[in-house]
């Protein structure tokens, strides 16, 4: 069975988190701004606690991603429209999810509390792949594998690999910036396109995961995919060819 398949129609890209504890934002101070507005800050805010902060906030979060919703709006921090999070709702939560556009969230409910995960994205080292993704086991179950980035990476790319950096996953997208399917995974504005030979990746013991939103992840070898499982390079949007050999054509 195929976990992400092409399709056609626009993609989005990624976006900066730039929510701060305290900080101020568009609202100056007052929280201002429209309810619409709110609601996207308080989603980017979600979004950087679910990856990156949980550990130093002493979040409960589990292996899966997983935290209490209760636990999230007791946070004394601020979204970018300068909104305490004490101040949002569980509806709020709810609504922030569903507005996503790019379903970075995931919700579920146990026990009759509601919890709350980042789908992917994570740098905190509690999060485990197992847990929190499905694991790919053929490369017959995703129909494109591929990197999105910019000629001025290209060099260093080619000398060492494609590298997780500080999160816990290089990503690759299931289709092209332009496939209607491609929900997250890759920035519009790519103009290099990586593509993974899938197949022997796994044949050599890579674990590759496809997340709740179809971003395909992978811890690499030592958080590095090298080279030589790159199946092609092309430009983009014109889909050129891209060779080492004329890198300095550009």
């Amino acid at each position: 069975m195929r976990l992400c398949n092409n399709g056609s129609g626009r993609g989005t890209g990624m976006r900066s988190d730039r929510e701060r504890p305290g900080g101020r934002g568009r609202g100056g101070g007052r929280g201002g701004g429209s309810e619409n507005e709110k609601i996207d800050a308080l989603g980017r805010l979600l979004t950087r606690i679910l990856r990156h902060m949980a550990s130093e906030l002493s979040l409960n979060m589990r292996s899966d991603g997983f935290v209490k919703v209760e636990d999230l709006l007791q946070l004394n921090m601020k979204t970018f429209a300068n909104v305490p999070l004490i101040s949002h709702t569980v509806d709020d939560i709810r609504e922030a999810v569903r507005r996503d556009n790019k379903q970075r969230f995931g919700l579920v409910e146990e026990n009759g509390e509601l919890l709350i995960r980042a789908n992917q994205g994570h740098t905190v080292k509690v999060v485990e792949s197992e847990s929190l993704l499905q694991p790919i086991l053929s490369a017959d179950e995703v129909a494109v594998c591929v990197h999105g980035t910019y000629r001025k990476n290209l060099e260093s790319i080619l000398q060492s690999g494609l590298k997780r950096m500080e999160r816990l996953h290089v990503h690759f997208s299931c289709g092209l910036p332009t496939d209607g399917e491609v929900i997250s995974g890759m920035r519009r504005n790519v103009n290099v396109l990586i593509f993974l030979n899938v197949e022997k990746a796994l044949e050599d013991g890579m674990k590759l995961y496809i997340s709740g939103n179809k971003v395909i992840l992978t811890e690499g070898f030592d958080g590095v995919v090298p080279v030589k499982y790159f199946q092609k390079i092309e430009s983009w949007p014109a889909r050129q060819s891209i060779s080492v050999a004329n890198l300095s054509q550009s």
